[in-house]
């Protein structure tokens, strides 16, 4: 009984080590959120940037009082501005084209979860337009934050330029 009992012991030993080994070492390390066109990429990459920079132009550093209705619709319009170059910007990585069914299909989803991250930021502007002061809140989908899904698929698919800007993080 003692020698079934350890027999059974190693062998569960070596499967499960063989399995580690498997999944370190050669185990396919290909994301889910790869559509893998290298055209696409280089060209969301420039579009992205150029957003980037809009938003850039915006910034303002200074601090402002929370209770100043004022100070809070001044942020209201800046927010909008880079609302509106996010906006501009999505509309035109729509507009490219995609090589492959992966990318067709995956790519929409992204721009569909992007323009839900607008939304979110649209409704944080008429919130500090009616003179309210909270932290920003973006929609979370399956206990993730939206920007942070979208930042995966920039970052998987190489365009950093596309990851959401942090331009509201207090």
């Amino acid at each position: 009984m003692q020698r079934v009992a350890r027999l059974t012991i190693i062998i569960v030993c070596v499967a499960l080590a063989a399995m580690w080994v498997y999944a370190f070492g050669f185990s396919p390390r290909e994301s889910i959120n790869k559509i893998y066109d290298e055209s696409w990429a280089s060209q969301a990459e420039s579009r992205c940037t150029k957003a980037r920079e809009e938003r850039a132009e915006l910034s303002d550093l200074t601090t402002f009082n929370v209770k100043d209705v004022a100070a809070l619709a001044k942020r209201a319009d800046i927010i909008e501005k880079a609302n509106t170059s996010l906006k501009l910007m999505i509309s035109d990585l729509e507009l490219i084209d995609i090589n492959n069914e992966k990318g067709r299909a995956l790519v929409p989803q992204w721009l569909t979860d992007y323009r839900t991250y607008l939304d979110d930021r649209s409704d944080y502007v008429n919130l500090l337009r009616s003179g309210t002061f909270s932290r920003f809140s973006e929609t979370q989908v399956e206990g993730v934050p939206i920007s942070e899904r979208i930042g995966k698929f920039a970052k998987d698919n190489e365009i950093r330029a596309c990851i959401p800007p942090f331009d509201l993080v207090t």
